[in-house]
């Protein structure tokens, strides 16, 4: 697929976005491994923080329990503290910090206490980093009381995504799929000749994408930001080569999940296919799906299909890896399925 006109990669509008928020407000601080001018973080997305912000930028050491918890500590003395992880999967490490401290201390005070704290955390494979720095663990804080998940997006501008994960004055968590860094932002308005991009107000700030401006369609796709251009490839090649036709939705808040807009934008009689690079089993896609078969019964062909990583390991080796994770083909091959 043609490459979008915007010039602006995910990871200069991460890095704005940030640069915006402590321009703005004197109390954020942001807390991390390796954060710190001239490495700015693993994948350069605090680059220049430190210089403009010196006191309020702090390389910490490798321990993710310790930044969590300092950041929640922040957080709970009233300020507002951003933590990254060098890698998601390192989140386990500050599981007991995120689950039985921060979120927690939002209601268990006998008041309601504001705790205004995200822990942005690079998730997902295709760069040939192994088992322990490539996986998706977004299903492990599903379901946790006032632990809210967003997912980044080429199509949701980023200051607007951390602005209102802050005002939710609960702990978020937001995941960064690593291999959206470079690529162009899809906030422009076109995709290129066939694609079209709406953002949908309401809750779960949805975006979709069709062809055109057909409103029937065979299948509906939903999956998280990271999922998103691999959806658009299978999108493309369904409809040139088997005359299928796909409608993507693509959320930026994962949990809670906010069915209503996909109910309004559902079509009788398509089919529904939901995306995501984690392995099964208790999974931000069942959630999705338990949702959608509450809400769209009725109107449903057939159960919601879910899509996810083979039940592995991700291995280090390129060939290896591609045939774990979800691919494009992955996706193309589970439409063709479910619509034939």
């Amino acid at each position: 697929m043609a490459l979008p006109s915007s010039p602006v990669r995910v990871a200069d509008n991460l890095n704005g976005a940030l640069h915006a928020l402590f321009a703005a407000d004197p109390q954020l601080f942001l807390l991390g491994e390796d954060v710190v001018d001239p490495y700015g973080g693993a994948f350069k997305i605090t680059k220049g923080l430190s210089g403009a912000h010196p006191d309020r930028v702090l390389a910490t050491p490798l321990s993710e329990g310790g930044i969590v918890g300092v950041a929640g500590g922040l957080a709970l003395a009233g300020g507002v503290a951003i933590a990254e992880m060098m890698f998601s999967d390192f989140a386990t490490l500050c599981f007991d910090q995120l689950v039985n401290f921060a979120s927690k201390s939002v209601s268990m005070y006998g008041r309601r206490i504001p705790m205004r704290l995200v822990v942005r955390c690079p998730v997902g494979g295709n760069r040939g980093y192994g088992p322990t720095h490539s996986q998706s663990p977004q299903k492990h804080f599903i379901g946790v009381p006032n632990l809210a998940l967003f997912e980044l997006s080429p199509f949701h501008d980023n200051h607007t995504v951390l602005a209102r994960m802050i005002e939710r004055a609960e702990p978020c968590v937001f995941f960064e799929e690593k291999s959206l860094y470079p690529q162009r932002m899809l906030t422009d308005g076109g995709l290129d000749d066939l694609f079209t991009f709406v953002p949908l107000a309401g809750p779960g700030d949805w975006a979709r994408v069709s062809v055109g401006d057909e409103e029937d369609y065979d299948c509906l796709l939903i999956a998280p930001g990271g999922m998103a251009r691999r959806c658009l490839g299978a999108m493309r090649e369904l409809l040139m080569e088997d005359e299928i036709s796909c409608r993507l939705l693509v959320p930026s808040q994962l949990y809670p999940f906010e069915a209503g807009p996909v109910a309004e934008e559902y079509a009788a009689g398509a089919r529904i296919v939901v995306v995501e690079e984690g392995v099964a089993g208790g999974t931000w896609g069942t959630e999705v799906a338990a949702h959608l078969h509450d809400r769209l019964w009725n109107q449903l062909r057939e159960p919601v299909r879910l899509v996810s990583s083979r039940d592995s390991v991700i291995p280090a080796a390129p060939h290896l890896e591609r045939e774990v994770l979800v691919q494009q083909d992955t996706i193309r091959d589970a439409v063709r399925r479910t619509v034939r």
